[in-house]
């Protein structure tokens, strides 16, 4: 957790509204998320549970991430029932917050979610995927040619495009998503 106030990235973030008029590229996908994705009778006792805290939180995303088109709908819609409000911040234009939660030590893997309490202050850090797609894509991945082989690229375009869709139009893999921020906030 850091103890680095980040009121300042909030107050520069755009909202859900400024950052979807904003998108190109998978604008039709986050919409079908965020339209179609339900909630049960317990996630919305939690979420109530949770508009308690009084927090709110900082996205770091990019139009062109599939995991973005996935993760900022599904956590939008839970921020909206927890009375959090989100600011969304592009990636490459905020490496400097960026490059404070990089997975692993090394990568700038996107969505990343920042919940800060009442006062400005990292309480929970979320993303970029729930351990399941995680899994859905590392076994995805071991099935790819040799990097070098000549139809890597093909096969990889291919496998992002397969994967885009799967995880745009699966509810059970967006339940995956709620359960995961859901244990991440439950703490």
């Amino acid at each position: 957790m850091s103890n680095v106030n980040q009121n300042s990235w909030f107050e520069k973030g755009m909202s859900f509204a400024a950052y979807k008029e904003s998108m190109n590229v998978n604008k039709e996908e986050l919409s079908r998320v965020y339209d179609q994705l339900t909630f049960t009778e317990e996630d919305l006792a939690f979420w109530k549970e949770l508009s308690q805290r009084n927090w709110k939180g900082v996205v770091l995303t990019a139009d062109w991430c599939g995991d973005a088109s996935l993760c900022v709908p599904v956590i939008q819609r839970i921020a909206e029932e927890s009375n959090i409000e989100l600011r969304f911040l592009i990636r490459d234009e905020n490496l400097e917050l960026m490059d404070q939660y990089l997975t692993n030590g090394t990568a700038r893997a996107i969505p990343i979610f920042i919940f800060l309490d009442q006062d400005g202050y990292e309480a929970r850090v979320w993303g970029p995927r729930s351990p399941e797609v995680q899994e859905m894509i590392t076994t995805a991945r071991a099935g790819l040619p040799a990097a070098d082989a000549p139809d890597f690229e093909e096969k990889q375009k291919e496998l992002y495009r397969n994967f885009k869709q799967k995880i745009s139009t699966d509810p059970a893999i967006w339940r995956t998503v709620i359960e995961s921020v859901k244990a991440k906030l439950q703490g």
